[in-house]
Formats: C-alpha cells, structure tokens, sequence
C-alpha cells in the first residue's frame, strides 16, 4: 500500500498515531499530502466524514488533518461534496463548528503565542487555527514550556492529543526538568499518560528530584496511575536525590489512608523491595510503624490487607 492510501485508512479508523507518523514522514509536502486521493478518489477528511459519526476519535483526526492543512473550502474527493456540506449531511457537528470557527476566524497576530494559549484553555479548535497559521509545535512561551507541557499540566487531552499527533516531544524538558509524561505522574492523569505512551516518552527520565513519574504519584495517593506506570514498566524501586522510592515516599509522605494502603499493595505487588531504607537506614515499615498506619505496616510484615 502507498502512503496516500495508508493515510486515508488510518483517519477512516481515527488512527491519530498512525495518521501523524505518516504527516510527518512527509513534513516537507505536507498540506499537498494530506489533500491527495486515494485510488477510490477519496481524501483522508472526506474518508472520516463519511464515517457518519461525530465519535470523538474521529473528530480529532478530522482535526488533526485539517491543523496539518486539509482543503475545508473547495469539493473534495469522489463525493464532490465541500467538507462542510459533507459533514452537514453525516451529522458530523464537531467537523462542522471547526470548519465554521476556521472561516470565521481572524489571523493570530502571534500564531506561536495562539497556540500556547489554546494550550493552557483545552480549545482545541483554536489550536489548529493557531496551527494553520505557522505556530510552531517546538516553540517555548517565556516560561520554557512548549504547548504540549501545558496542555498536559491542565490535563487538556485534545489539545495535547493533538500536538502529540503532529510531533510534540513527550520529552522536552519544561525549563524546571519537568517533561510532559513526569507530569502525568503528578496530576495522575491516567487518559493522559495513555495519551503520550505511544509516543515514546523516556520512563527513566529524572524530574527535578531525581525521581520517576511514579514516585510523585505514590506521594500525592494517584491510586490508578501507580497501577498504570507499574504496568507499563516504571521502575517501582527507582531511588531519588533524598534516597526515597516510591513505596518509602507512599509512607512517610502519606497517611495509611485507603489510596495510601492500596498503592503499597501495588508497589509491592509490581516487586517493591521493602528493604530499600532512606539515606538515614530507616524502611518503609519503621516508618510505617512509627506512623501508626496499621493496615500498611501489616502489608509490609507480609500480611493480607
């Protein structure tokens, strides 16, 4: 199969990795790309539309198409349908207020400045207006942060869904060693994480305490996100700058309560070497005891909870 093809396929199924991998193997020619025909004589939007369904996966990839500089105006593919008229007739009401927002639009002075904007608010339809207009992915606000690290810190998934489909770097570093996947493991955002996964984040990389992502998540009792970074291969006996992993920083950070209890049990399920003591020779479980979490030091001890 040809590029064209496999393109038309992919957003046909709302395949955003997919769909970016191939925009990006052709970033020289990209808007005449993604505006080609298939042998059937279908363009990659016109193929979501006639979908007929405003799921959301379909309507980010109709989205991401057209930040990458789809034809919205003129008849396109086998239809002779305008994209607008398309959508009109498959219901498709997603497509169709981006296509109305994009006309009625003016030119970001500051495409750039648009972009991150739209970042930190989740609008992702002025997102891709940023997008069309030459904002660039890469570009740092005065604070170092790309849109992407943005997007992520307010859990604004479209946007940050998005971004990652049109190559955002899961692992630029925001200025403060912040990277976008790190964050997920300080708000938690499991659909997040989920989000940039496929994208290749490096799940060693340090944050400004030299910690992994699931330890920031065991301090602050993100039950569901130790599972899924356990899951996915973060290091649950990774050892940061004060000498603490994260079953030490679930109990010495935490207070035995059930979100605390559960992630102990996760840690130590997932191979959590409870002898692991902080920089003092102190374990989890004297900590524990000390604490008085009851349910916690039973787990450690080896007991059922």
């Amino acid at each position: 199969m040809d590029d064209v093809t496999d393109l038309v396929s992919a957003a046909g199924y709302g395949d955003d990795f997919m769909v970016g991998r191939l925009l990006g193997k052709h970033r020289a020619d990209r808007r005449d790309f993604v505006n080609q025909l298939n042998s059937a004589g279908c363009s990659a939007l016109e193929q979501v539309i006639l979908q007929g369904t405003s799921t959301p996966d379909l309507a980010a990839t109709a989205r991401l198409l057209v930040a990458a500089g789809a034809d919205v105006e003129g008849p396109v593919g086998r239809t002779g349908m305008t994209p607008s008229e398309l959508a009109g007739e498959a219901k498709m009401v997603d497509v169709m207020v981006l296509i109305n927002r994009l006309r009625e639009a003016t030119p970001p002075s500051d495409p750039n400045a648009a972009l991150h904007a739209a970042a930190a608010t989740g609008d992702a339809n002025e997102a891709v207006i940023a997008l069309r207009h030459g904002a660039d992915i890469a570009h740092r606000a005065e604070n170092h942060q790309q849109a992407l690290l943005t997007a992520v810190y307010a859990d604004h998934l479209e946007v940050a869904r998005l971004l990652l489909a049109l190559g955002a770097d899961p692992n630029a570093d925001g200025g403060c060693k912040d990277t976008p996947w790190l964050v997920t493991g300080v708000t938690g955002s499991v659909p997040m994480a989920l989000q940039i996964l496929p994208y290749g984040p490096d799940l060693k990389k340090r944050n400004r305490y030299g910690g992994v992502s699931i330890i920031p998540a065991s301090e602050r009792g993100h039950v569901d996100y130790v599972r899924f970074a356990a899951d996915a291969g973060v290091n649950v006996n990774h050892v940061n700058d004060l000498h603490w992993t994260a079953l030490l920083e679930a109990v010495i950070l935490g207070d035995g309560s059930q979100p605390y209890v559960d992630i102990v049990r996760i840690l130590l399920e997932h191979g959590a070497n409870p002898d692991i003591a902080d920089k003092d020779g102190v374990t989890a479980l004297q900590h524990a005891k000390k604490k008085g979490q009851t349910e916690v030091v039973k787990m450690l001890q080896g007991g059922k909870h």
